[in-house]
């Protein structure tokens, strides 16, 4: 497991709890957004790859996530955490100046990563999403049509078939094992829109990553959204049998293959 440094910053809705997995001599900078009720910490592996790869690493816990300050999973706005997530780059870019910089975003991190290009494009150097909510993502619609949002957490199977990650995941106490809020659906569809309106990011290299069993955001309504924002650079890699965490997927291995390969060809050596 590499080295983990922690910092604090101000974020916009208080403090935001960061980890960095160094690197000495670094040639580019990677930036990590997770997914919807986790935490930052849950990517010791692929950061693992990414600093054995020559990268310096960083991650914040997102608002109401993980370490970070905030009601559990209460996201009113998601241009405040894109916002807290360009904080972060300056505190990379602040400590290695000049390094090209990389964005990887899970599900929920995938919205954030997609609008941060958006936001955000001329600094980065390429982007990769990894089971992305973008495109056509029916849950928020279903659940906000109710009139009580069901106490129904993230079901840990969905997650992988490897048995060992749904466990490690139901017992970890920094995952959010509660309902969704209404607050954070709303929020959800406020930015699916934003991210739909934002349009295609020209110039930056794409590198999707799907399963094809993913039943927590099904990959035909990920791939409108992955289209409509590909300036035209696109590499997809759909994994059979895969459901929602490629990276801790029993491809896992094939997963970071696919991440280090395209960041080879991105990347300036």
């Amino acid at each position: 497991m590499p080295h983990v440094r922690a910092h604090t910053l101000d974020g916009t809705r208080g403090e935001l709890a960061v980890r960095e997995w160094p690197h000495p001599a670094p040639r580019f900078l990677a930036l990590l957004a997770h997914g919807y009720g986790e935490h930052a910490g849950r990517y010791d592996a692929l950061a693992a790859v990414l600093t054995g790869h020559g990268g310096a690493v960083y991650a914040p816990d997102h608002m109401g996530h993980g370490r970070s300050a905030g009601e559990r999973v209460l996201i009113e706005d998601f241009e405040d955490v894109v916002t807290d997530l360009h904080a972060v780059a300056e505190l990379a870019g602040a400590a290695r100046p000049g390094l090209p910089l990389v964005l990887v975003g899970h599900s929920m991190g995938g919205l954030i990563a997609a609008r941060y290009a958006q936001r955000y494009g001329a600094r980065l150097r390429a982007l990769i999403l990894s089971g992305p909510v973008i495109g056509a993502w029916e849950l928020p619609g279903r659940l906000l049509a109710l009139p009580r949002i069901p106490d129904t957490p993230v079901s840990p199977s969905a997650l992988s078939r490897d048995p060992e990650v749904g466990a490690a995941y139901a017992a970890d106490p920094l995952v959010w094992h509660g309902p969704m809020k209404r607050p954070t659906l709303q929020a959800f569809v406020r930015a699916l829109d934003a991210v739909a309106e934002g349009g295609a990011v020209p110039g930056l290299p794409l590198l999707w990553l799907h399963g094809d069993d993913d039943r927590l955001v099904p990959l035909p309504g990920s791939r409108i959204g992955v289209e409509r924002l590909s300036g035209g650079d696109l590499t997809e890699r759909i994994f059979h049998g895969a459901r929602h965490e490629v990276f801790h997927e029993t491809v896992k291995d094939e997963a970071f293959a696919e991440t280090v390969r395209f960041l080879d060809r991105v990347l300036p050596r």
